[in-house]
């Protein structure tokens, strides 16, 4: 209903997981399960929301690698100190549960045994706090500096289910190997930008909207080296919050980089959209669902 009032997004964090392979830049992707409440079926980078644990400033204050102004220096920028270790925390939390990558090492010095918390994590026996009890235990310090800012997502006040989402950028640890957990995930794979952008468009890999939006960005960095270079200083920028314009058939996103954005009517001519869907690489402002896919379309 247009008086009904948008659902307060909820925070949560997302992992832009990194690595280089064969002289190409790769990103890790998770399919999520087609009976999830939020993109289903769509594939994401690992992430989810954060959990009261994730907030406890001080009680994790001992088990990270970064001091509070080491956190505001690299993961702040209009965060404060507690609101930025909440979303790293769970950010590396969820890379962990959703992917089985864990960003974590014993006394600063050795790599925590991820064997063992695997087969825990696959058999579904981590209850909720598990992270913060775990770590206490054995001593684990959680790399928070092992990740970068990237962007800043708010899901579209239309959507029932909302967001407040900061995207991170991480690098793939060495020795360790991503699997999906098969429940909210069931599928996992390591793929270009370029690639996924482009099986999308055929509906072999079916993206989410701000996993479309950010691989895009992605091609502009062809290898790792570049992109390194851009994680140590990029800020998270201008929040997005896209507009979500219903139309009889299917719904149409209008990024906030738009020329008609702000405006309060946005006219959309549904009849020739299938005419307008840009070829990979092209740059975008809007995103068209149509037939289970989202596709970038031009004006």
């Amino acid at each position: 209903m247009k008086d009904e009032k948008p659902a307060p997004p909820i925070p949560a964090a997302t992992v832009i997981l990194t690595r280089q392979q064969a002289g190409e830049l790769q990103v890790y992707l998770l399919k999520r399960n087609i009976k999830s409440g939020f993109m289903a079926g769509n594939y994401v980078f690992p992430g989810g929301v954060v959990d009261p644990e994730d907030r406890d400033f001080n009680g994790w204050r001992a088990n990270v690698d970064l001091d509070p102004s080491g956190i505001e220096r690299r993961l702040g920028e209009g965060l404060s100190a507690p609101e930025a270790l909440a979303y790293g925390i769970a950010a590396i939390r969820e890379t962990f549960e959703e992917a089985g990558v864990f960003m974590a090492k014993r006394d600063g010095q050795t790599a925590v045994d991820t064997g063992r918390l695997c087969a825990l994590r696959m058999s579904g026996a981590l209850s909720r706090g598990w992270l913060m009890r775990q770590a206490i235990t054995e001593g684990w310090i959680l790399e928070l500096a092992a990740l970068s800012r990237w962007s800043h997502w708010i899901t579209p006040e239309r959507m029932k289910r909302r967001y407040d989402t900061r995207f991170f950028l991480a690098f793939m640890p060495p020795g360790q190997v991503c699997r999906p957990d098969e429940r909210e995930t069931v599928h996992g794979l390591w793929i270009s930008p370029e690639k996924s952008l482009a099986d999308n468009l055929t509906g072999e890999i079916p993206l989410s909207p701000p996993t479309l939006v950010t691989l895009h960005e992605l091609l502009t960095y062809p290898c790792l080296a570049d992109l390194q270079g851009q994680a140590e200083i990029r800020p998270w920028g201008d929040e997005r919050l896209p507009r979500l314009v219903p139309l009889k058939k299917g719904v149409v996103i209008v990024e906030p980089w738009d020329r008609q954005y702000h405006q309060e009517r946005i006219k959309i001519n549904a009849d020739t959209l299938h005419k307008m869907v840009l070829p990979v690489g092209k740059s975008f402002s809007r995103l068209w669902y149509n037939d289970g896919i989202w596709k970038p379309v031009g004006k």
